[in-house]
């Protein structure tokens, strides 16, 4: 008798695993990629496909737990007693749940969409009262919270959770053994886990109510969907979330330390923490924008980069599921995995850009402005000796290009000498009459009377000693490379670079540090990918091409983009 119940619970795991709905959305050519907890469900698959469609895959999820339980109350017909009839249907109720939330990869493929299973459920339920003989108040009184609490706050999750808790309440109480008390607890856990993402949404704010009008990408022409991947630079931006809120006091108060929370913050997988509402385009384009963060600490990006790879990769499979068509990699993200090129490969199935074209391209469109000021002040340029801080990399070198022909000296600050004595060479040969110096001493920065810096450092590294009096500073780094103490030395001036003010009237709940209505400009290019389906023209790797720059500054001024002066 143990070896066949065995086998029923086996058996129900393989029925809840079968893609049933899955397969047919994709016999109707949906594309089953965007099916996720955040937009699967019968509403949203009714926008897609239609009633009919939707009505017939949400039939066939039903199915799966209905037939599940009448698989396992088959065994009454071999004479176990009905106690123990009724608690193996409950445990192949969770079996089944188990499969459809956990199926085999080789069912799908490389997509493996994550339903919420809340059809399963009901036909679980359903099947406990028809099939195993348990009384209709265990499927109704559950249906009935499910309904209310659904009615009253719209989240699907919640009304999940509370339905199955006053599942496994009456299981409890029941006279049923404890297998079917173990069984009802778990298919409790089993949806908590599977809808902790969920539930950290709804205490943040990010979450869709029932009848929402969720973006899909594809189905509205005048919506479009991207995704960009932030992280907090400080534990206080940790605690802008509300899911998260409630360590703070936790902390201050020494109950958990700081360390604690870094680890915890190393140990979470990439999530939805925020939106971008209310862009809309000079052509009436509206583009949402998802936030989302694994929030690594910046320093985590330099002591395990392997992590922070891992991290941007499994964050560029949720914005996949979210819907997105682009995904961009902003702040320290915009460097793992060889700036993008290794996330890109290991999910082709969406555009990854690292922003490094647009970045280039607001930095070469305010370079002229700031000469122009400055040599308004009086000062002769052609005599004057700028420092380009960060010069090995790509945006670096591109204002230190951008810049050779009109001063006198350049001063090239970078780590890697021999790297950048070779990005030397290439500016000496077209600027003969300019000199360039190259150095790994930011001591040498007190020479200069203007300063360009862009590194990806996530301290600062321009400290007061490193600056003379009247100095201009073009601060191009994220977080700002400038000490906020240079600012009171006489005369300096720091400006900071690479601010975009999206068109429409954006508005966002989360502080991502750029001033109110403003984003970075690595986050503008993933919206301008978007915007105008231009995939091709994605950021990755250390090389950007001129023509991609001179795209993103077309196009984002067609679009209605502006640059923060």
């Amino acid at each position: 008798m143990l070896f066949l119940s065995l086998v029923l619970i086996v058996l129900a795991f393989l029925v809840g695993s079968l893609p049933l709905g899955h397969w047919l959305l994709a016999r109707l050519g949906l594309d089953t990629r965007m099916l996720s907890t955040y937009n699967l469900g019968v509403e949203n698959v009714l926008r897609r496909v239609g009633p009919t469609s939707a009505l017939l895959s949400a039939g066939l999820d039903a199915s799966k737990g209905f037939l599940a339980v009448l698989m396992a109350s088959s065994l009454g017909a071999v004479s176990a007693g009905s106690g123990y009839v009724t608690e193996l249907c409950v445990l192949a109720g969770l079996a089944a749940y188990l499969g459809h939330l956990n199926p085999p990869r080789f069912l799908y493929g490389d997509t493996l969409p994550r339903g919420r299973g809340n059809l399963l459920l009901l036909g679980v339920m359903a099947g406990l009262s028809v099939a195993a003989g348990l009384s209709y108040w265990f499927t109704l009184l559950p249906l009935a919270i499910y309904a209310a609490t659904l009615g009253l706050s719209g989240f699907v999750s919640l009304a999940t959770l509370l339905g199955l808790l006053a599942f496994a309440l009456l299981i409890a109480l029941s006279p049923l053994g404890p297998a079917a008390k173990i069984a009802a607890l778990g298919l409790l856990l089993a949806a908590a886990w599977r809808f902790k993402e969920n539930i950290g949404r709804v205490l943040d704010g990010t979450e869709p109510r029932l009848g929402d009008d969720v973006p899909m990408q594809g189905k509205q022409a005048d919506v479009v969907v991207a995704a960009f991947m932030i992280h907090p630079l400080t534990l206080a931006d940790f605690w802008q979330t509300r899911r998260f809120a409630w360590m703070k006091g936790l902390v201050e108060r020494g109950i958990i330390s700081e360390a604690t929370v870094r680890q915890l913050a190393e140990s979470l997988r990439p999530m939805k923490v925020g939106e971008l509402t209310g862009i809309q385009t000079q052509g009436g384009k509206q583009i949402r924008m998802y936030l989302l963060s694994s929030p690594l600490l910046p320093d985590v990006f330099r002591d395990n980069p392997a992590l922070a790879t891992r991290r941007a990769i499994e964050g560029a499979r949720l914005a996949q599921e979210l819907g997105a068509s682009v995904f961009g990699l902003g702040a320290f993200w915009s460097v793992v995995g060889n700036k993008g090129l290794d996330v890109q490969a290991a999910v082709p199935t969406i555009a990854v850009t690292n922003g490094g074209a647009y970045t280039s391209g607001t930095i070469k469109a305010a370079i002229p402005g700031i000469l122009k000021h400055f040599a308004d002040t009086g000062r002769d340029l052609k005599q004057a000796t700028a420092a380009v801080v960060g010069a090995n990399g790509v945006v670096a070198f591109g204002i230190a290009r951008t810049i050779a022909p009109q001063v006198a000296r350049i001063i090239m600050v970078g780590r890697d000498l021999e790297r950048l004595e070779r990005s030397a060479g290439t500016l000496r040969r077209a600027n003969p009459s300019t000199e360039i110096v190259t150095t790994t001493s930011y001591d040498s920065l007190r020479d200069a009377e203007l300063i360009f810096t862009a590194t990806s450092d996530p301290n600062p590294v321009i400290f007061p000693q490193h600056v003379k009096p009247g100095t201009w500073i073009f601060d191009e780094g994220r977080p700002a490379d400038v000490d906020e103490s240079v600012e009171r030395i006489e005369g300096v001036r720091v400006i900071p670079g690479g601010v975009v003010r999206p068109p429409g009237n954006m508005k966002t709940r989360l502080d991502i540090k750029f001033g109110e209505g403003a984003v970075p400009a690595c986050l503008a290019e993933t919206l301008i990918i978007a915007a105008t389906g231009e995939y091709e023209r994605k950021s990755l790797g250390a090389q950007t091409l001129t023509e991609n720059i001179n795209f993103f500054v077309e196009q984002a001024e067609k679009l209605g983009f502006t640059v923060v002066d």
